[in-house]
């Protein structure tokens, strides 16, 4: 994981302008065209957003995330329900959705390479996860194994 405009720190859960947790050095900004990109996917969703962090993952197969909230971003981006736009390059995940209680049911959605996720407004904190990787399922010749995520959101 490597994040772009903002760091996420796994020590403090908190996003910070250097990576403290790491070695100390500002965080790279967010390019302009991830962020264009992003913003075209939030609008054809009928969502506003103004992305100044991209959480890049890299699922290698066998990899998971357990079911999360993403709530970490300014009280504000959550009060308006500021959406999260996951792009997915790579091999297909088993991308898992749930409601606004951990127990609520989860339904699996099956997110392919070049797919895009988008969940914002009332769905903005429900619960979600990766149940897993789906070895053989990413165009041929992208160059790696595995799934490669961009999740975008504005702090």
């Amino acid at each position: 994981m490597f994040c772009l405009g903002r760091h996420w720190n796994a020590l403090t859960y908190r996003y910070e302008p250097v990576r403290s947790d790491i070695d100390g050095r500002a965080v790279a900004p967010l390019p302009d065209d991830l962020a264009a990109l992003a913003r075209r996917v939030a609008d054809d969703a009928g969502f506003s957003l103004s992305p100044d962090i991209c959480i890049v993952n890299w699922y290698r197969l066998g990899s998971r995330m357990g079911l999360h909230q993403d709530k970490d971003e300014s009280a504000e981006s959550i009060a308006r329900g500021a959406p999260v736009v996951s792009i997915s390059l790579g091999e297909a995940a088993r991308f898992l959705f749930g409601g606004l209680r951990r127990r609520d049911p989860v339904a699996t959605i099956p997110l392919g390479s070049g797919d895009a996720f988008v969940f914002g407004g009332p769905a903005r904190l429900r619960y979600h996860g990766v149940a897993r990787i789906l070895p053989g399922t990413g165009p041929d010749g992208l160059g790696f194994e595995g799934r490669l995520n961009l999740t975008f959101r504005q702090y």
